[in-house]
């Protein structure tokens, strides 16, 4: 089948008489067979809201603050305390694509259901990479590590949690490692003729996790098309720390949310198929936005040396 064409979606086709109840209630049950959208809801814990929004970013201070005068004496009331935090108004932004198919390449009678999870893949993938950008931009940089030889790569990542939290008071629980950053710490660790050493290179991610007392650990081997002729990995040689949680409130205090405002029937995703006579085009859209809700504890550590 020759390349279909996709192109930015263009609002005159979001009519009524488009809208295609069958597909979007698709999109619903369909599971992700790449993973993405489980590792999207690792970095970016999802938070229904409406199209506008307000939140709190948390004041980190307030939230490690001790007294010493708790004790009510007779007659008074408790000593009053206050948490603030600045409020921030934001919207999610309405994003989508669009695959035009000539009718004289379908081949089969669920060929709709086929592109329209293609295009779910195209849009979490999108989501996926803006969700590393901005875990990227509000991370703090740790010195560079070179896994190689008799190195401890480990013990590189147990200092990267304990400087997140000597910075934020809270303990990062979960990371991210990119595909190359995974392959080079077991290659160093199966170098080392020890015990530990081959004890901790077989070590699959919810066991490391446990290593590092996280709720969670979950390497990244997605790719995207770079160029032409190159594809490049969403995340390579690095490592993340960050805290985050699944939780309903838009403002507890995860690194990073991913709001979205679902659709009125209840799903994330809408449909849309605007048929002619030699071609149909359908569209899939949704309403997100990934804010960095505090950058406080969040920590990167790049891997040097040979294969990283």
């Amino acid at each position: 089948m020759q390349e279909e064409n996709i192109i930015t979606a263009n609002e005159n086709r979001f009519t009524a008489g488009n809208y295609s109840e069958a597909l979007t209630a698709f999109t619903v049950g369909w599971t992700d067979p790449d993973n993405t959208a489980e590792i999207l809801d690792f970095i970016a814990p999802p938070v229904p809201v409406g199209r506008r929004f307000e939140f709190k970013r948390s004041d980190n201070a307030q939230a490690f603050y001790s007294e010493n005068d708790d004790v009510r004496s007779i007659g008074s009331e408790f000593k009053r305390v206050r948490y603030d935090g600045e409020s921030v108004n934001e919207k999610t932004l309405n994003k989508g694509l669009t695959i035009r198919v000539d009718h004289d390449e379908v081949a089969v009678d669920d060929w709709q259901e086929r592109y329209v999870q293609m295009l779910l893949q195209r849009l979490l993938r999108n989501e996926l990479r803006r969700a590393i950008t901005a875990l990227d931009a509000i991370a703090s940089p740790m010195d560079d590590a070179d896994w190689s030889g008799s190195s401890n790569p480990d013990a590189d990542i147990r200092m990267m949690l304990s400087s997140a939290a000597d910075e934020s008071g809270i303990r990062p629980n979960r990371i991210v490692i990119g595909e190359s950053a995974w392959d080079k710490r077991m290659t160093c660790l199966e170098s080392q003729n020890s015990a530990v050493a081959f004890k901790g290179a077989a070590m699959a991610q919810d066991e490391l996790a446990g290593k590092f007392m996280l709720d969670g650990c979950r390497v990244i081997s997605s790719r995207y098309q770079s160029s032409a002729s190159e594809k490049s990995k969403v995340l390579g040689n690095s490592l993340y720390a960050f805290f985050a949680q699944n939780a309903v409130s838009k403002d507890e205090p995860s690194n990073l949310k991913r709001f979205y405002t679902p659709m009125d029937e209840g799903s994330a995703f809408r449909v849309y198929c605007d048929e002619h006579a030699k071609y149909t085009d359908i569209t899939v859209e949704h309403y997100s936005s990934i804010v960095a809700a505090s950058g406080l504890g969040v920590r990167k550590l790049k891997i040097t040396g040979e294969g990283a």
